[in-house]
């Protein structure tokens, strides 16, 4: 098979390689006329450029970049919240013919997220496990202000317009803890993640509105903090074990959490009669393993990496627009979330 080249194209059409090179990249105003002799002779010869040509043709690297946190000796890419946000920003990628460059940021540091543009190695960027600090919130400014396609996922900053896809957790937690509540419970310990997270606050204001509601004065001593991990739930479990004659139920801000302080107290000769009733967040496949399958709230992740970066990509064809001009308007998208009720949280598995 003879592959035709751009120079062929060009004498075909009567105009330079760069003119071809202009038009077939999208790169400045061409005359229409221009625009589809070129097109025309491209076609009747069979040339495409190829996806390296077109990023130098127009400064790109091709790559889609995903910036995740460090986290030391932690199996990231088996977890559940990571594996299905990724799965969706890569099903985008691939059909955008973007390639996935996966950057970790620094331990218990930010990333200067604009040198990353500067060096050209990635062409847009989504942002996932970015904590609410001071160097993060800065470094995530200026890369707005800078007009670059970036996109936070399931993490917010008060008081800045950046782009966020998110889920409804207030919601989310809101009808977790009302669920336990109709169950008959009201002593509910609620272990969450750090309050850097923006999900970690949503949830805790979910958590506080169903028992206000109910007429239940939440009480401090039954909040516990983890850092989202399972080690973490079942590190909490001697806390909780020791209060189980004032807690009926426990909500948990993720489902590893809740499996890690299920085996915790089960560890430490806590009998099943006095276990207390669990809903965890997420709804994971582990929690449908759970012994008693474990309730849970859903959250999309798939569509939320599909929808960030969506939102990049169509970002990126922004800034490529003849007149150089973009929608940057800050987005802050919310997805629902649902409530899976099983044998968990029933009162009559007590």
């Amino acid at each position: 098979m003879i592959i035709a080249s751009r120079k062929e194209v060009a004498q075909l059409a009567g105009v330079s390689e760069a003119t071809v090179s202009r038009v077939l990249n999208g790169v400045g105003p061409i005359k229409e006329e221009t625009k589809q002799r070129v097109l025309e002779a491209a076609d009747r010869l069979g040339y495409t450029p190829s996806a390296l040509a077109r990023s130098f043709a127009r400064r790109r690297s091709g790559n889609l970049g995903v910036v995740m946190p460090y986290l030391p000796k932690a199996r990231i890419f088996s977890a559940y919240y990571f594996s299905e946000i990724l799965s969706g920003i890569g099903s985008k990628a691939l059909e955008s013919k973007h390639d996935l460059l996966m950057l970790f940021r620094e331990p218990g540091g930010s990333m200067d997220y604009l040198n990353l543009f500067r060096t050209q190695k990635v062409d847009a960027c989504i942002i996932l496990g970015a904590r609410d600090d001071e160097g993060e919130r800065a470094a995530i400014k200026q890369l707005s202000e800078a007009d670059r396609p970036y996109c936070l996922i399931n993490q917010y900053f008060d008081g800045e317009a950046f782009h966020v896809m998110d889920a409804d957790h207030v919601e989310g937690s809101y009808q977790a803890v009302h669920h336990l509540i109709g169950q008959g419970f009201r002593q509910i310990a609620f272990l969450n993640g750090p309050p850097q997270y923006s999900n970690s606050r949503d949830r805790l204001k979910g958590y506080t509105r169903a028992l206000n509601e109910a007429g239940i004065k939440p009480d401090e001593s039954l909040l516990f903090e983890g850092n989202f991990s399972r080690k973490s739930g079942y590190a909490a479990a001697e806390l909780i074990a020791g209060k189980l004659d004032r807690i009926e139920a426990v909500f948990a801000a993720n489902d590893r959490m809740a499996i890690g302080l299920q085996q915790g107290l089960r560890a430490l000769g806590i009998a099943e009669d006095r276990m207390p009733a669990f809903v965890g967040y997420d709804d994971s496949e582990a929690a449908e393993l759970c012994t008693p399958p474990l309730t849970s709230v859903r959250v999309p992740f798939y569509e939320l990496g599909c929808l960030a970066a969506e939102h990049v990509l169509r970002l990126l064809d922004d800034s490529d627009s003849p007149d150089g001009s973009g929608s940057s308007a800050a987005l802050h998208r919310q997805l629902p979330t649902r409530l899976v009720v099983r044998a968990s949280s029933l009162h009559q598995n007590q």
